[in-house]
């Protein structure tokens, strides 16, 4: 049967992604919904700390966005980055983006073996997730889990692309295309990437 990828997961199927995820490294949280999701973020993350949340539509829907950026509470990246000139500071930019304190984003499949995908055009979150910073925080629908790497692949052409494409359109007159893909078998660092999976559907 051909797998519905907008579909929420079964808390065997949750239960079996997060065993499996614990084995390999990263610390697994089940909640019920987006605003609990972010109630757990903000108790992690300490107030001042050096944050940025990468481009998400599950960052942005649930309010931590605004939140991390506007409350003055933390050291946002991205404050930091409308402040700076693209022209002539491009390099402090990256290297500001590629390993913050602590990231904060969503991935685009999880598999039931603990595997991990993030599909992207730019590769811009990329470095932080897979090594430059000491804590990464990923807020993922429970749709977002299938059976193993072969379907998760399947999901972010099948699925995630179309989506993200029409929204890329919208927001910056050009689509998107998966330019870039990290695949994380294993966290070496224990306790690094935290991984909150949530009982709604949340992006894409």
């Amino acid at each position: 049967m051909e797998k519905n990828f907008s579909e929420l997961a079964s808390d065997e199927s949750m239960n079996k992604a997060k065993d499996a995820l614990e084995k390999n490294g990263i610390v697994v949280l089940i909640v019920e919904n987006g605003a609990e999701a972010k109630e757990k973020v903000l108790q992690m993350v300490p107030e001042g700390a050096e944050i940025m949340n990468m481009s998400s539509v599950t960052v942005d829907s649930i309010g931590l966005a605004k939140e991390i950026n506007e409350s003055g509470k933390y050291k946002s990246v991205r404050g930091m980055f409308a402040k700076m000139d693209k022209k002539t500071q491009g390099l402090e930019m990256q290297k500001l983006g590629a390993a913050p304190e602590w990231v904060v984003g969503s991935v685009h499949a999880v598999t039931e073996d603990g595997k991990v995908i993030i599909a992207s055009a730019s590769g811009s979150q990329l470095p932080s997730y897979a090594f430059g910073s000491p804590h990464v925080i990923w807020i993922v629908g429970s749709q977002k889990i299938v059976k193993d790497i072969d379907e998760g692949t399947k999901r972010v052409y099948e699925y995630v692309l179309p989506l993200e494409n029409e929204r890329a359109m919208k927001a910056y007159g050009m689509g998107s295309n998966v330019n870039k893909m990290l695949v994380i078998n294993k966290e070496v660092v224990a306790g690094r990437i935290t991984m909150i999976i949530v009982k709604e559907k949340l992006g894409f």
